[in-house]
């Protein structure tokens, strides 16, 4: 598993229920700060449409499971525990919860659309969701301004010398944000702003922070809740504010999401994660049925349940990952086909994924061959989504 998904949100928004339903783990949850304190680490999955039937085989998956020709890829997903407003300065789990967060790749910030959660994560009435959101951001946004500024202390220093770049300077303040001198030099020169720091009020160094945050921090809102009237109300109307269109806002119901993998589960149900409809095949309670069909109107309505659709969203859309399946046109003498199904950056070259699959590979590569075509392919050759790769290596 390449990539870290993590979970984020105040206290009693349904988060723990999020990373629950979508990795069946059972952590515990309840309506009342801190239920989570340190990050829960669980497999979660995206769905990557099976390249098997394309060579009249069928697959036998390492990792993950293939059903119905959709195969389940394994993605880790951290549950990240402490977000407080505050918690940048300390407060909350403070600095733990930072550390933690910096470690995903890309956030989910699970959001209680219905509005029945305060920003400390206490009940209340008619939250407006825009100040959970907000919040967030800002708390990430300070954090990035804290060590820009350390960045500029460490360049007005002369830390380098006196030839060197303010990006130089920066870069290496914030590496821990897998950021690097090009990319923050990019930043500076799109924000309009000159390479000199003395040049920069407090607004600029603000919209700095942020935009390297986007950059380095992409995330997917999970518009949670949405099983109730108020919290669609809300995600129409913030959808439809413009302050907010740099989001992608996921609509979720985590309960149902566990409600029907639970079903599943126990044969009352034949529910595939991810699905807009399911089946009941077993008989049950008049109360269950009345359940079961409002969560049946209510994934009819928004294409699933959410809670796989905001995976891969922050993983394919906002990481712009691909998945690749190493593999020949025939199974081995064991019978195995298509065992892996991995997920790369974009961008990931033939060499790139010949390292990605052992250090030992990555140095023998000779060449790889696109399974589907036949065709020859250089170390340099980008690969695509669903690419079925054959790697020649010396080791």
């Amino acid at each position: 598993m390449s990539f870290d998904v993590g979970l984020v949100g105040k206290p009693s928004v349904g988060k723990s229920t999020f990373f629950n339903a979508a990795t069946m783990n059972d952590v515990p949850e309840g309506a009342y700060p801190f239920t989570t304190i340190d990050p829960s680490v669980g497999e979660a999955y995206v769905r990557v449409e099976c390249a098997a039937p394309e060579f009249d085989h069928t697959c036998t998956p390492n990792l993950g499971y293939c059903e119905d020709g959709t195969r389940f890829v394994p993605v880790r997903l951290v549950d990240v525990a402490g977000l407080v407003p505050g918690a940048h300065e300390g407060r909350g789990l403070g600095n733990q919860f930072l550390s933690d967060l910096n470690e995903a790749d890309v956030l989910i910030h699970v959001v209680d659309f219905s509005g029945k959660t305060d920003i400390e994560g206490e009940p209340t009435e008619d939250h407006d969701p825009r100040e959970d959101i907000d919040f967030l951001e800002d708390e990430l946004d300070m954090w990035y301004l804290d060590v820009l500024e350390k960045g500029i202390e460490r360049y007005r220093s002369g830390y380098h010398g006196e030839e060197a770049a303010i990006e130089e300077d920066l870069a290496t303040q914030m590496d821990a944000f897998r950021t690097n001198k090009d990319e923050i030099k990019q930043v500076i020169l799109s924000l309009d702003l000159e390479l000199d720091p003395d040049t920069w009020d407090d607004a600029d160094r603000e919209a700095l922070a942020r935009e390297i945050r986007k950059r380095t921090k992409p995330m997917v809102i999970a518009a949670n809740k949405m099983d109730t009237p108020t919290a669609q109300a809300n995600f129409e109307e913030i959808t439809a504010d413009p302050d907010y269109d740099h989001l992608t806002i996921v609509p979720t119901s985590a309960h149902a999401e566990k409600a029907l993998k639970n079903g599943d589960e126990q044969g009352v149900l034949d529910y595939l994660p991810g699905d807009s409809e399911f089946e009941i095949v077993e008989d049950v309670p008049a109360e269950k049925a009345t359940a079961l069909e409002q969560i049946s109107e209510f994934v009819g309505e928004y294409g699933g349940t959410g809670v796989q659709q905001a995976i891969e969203t922050a993983l394919f859309d906002e990481l712009g990952s691909i998945a690749i399946f190493p593999g020949a046109r025939k199974p081995q003498e064991d019978g195995t086909f298509l065992q892996d199904c991995f997920v790369l950056e974009d961008g990931a070259t033939a060499e790139d994924f010949a390292y990605f699959l052992h250090t030992d590979i990555g140095d023998g590569f000779l060449h790889a061959h696109d399974v589907r075509s036949g065709r020859q392919i250089g170390a340099d050759t980008l690969l695509d989504h669903r690419d079925v790769v054959e790697i020649t290596t010396t080791n």
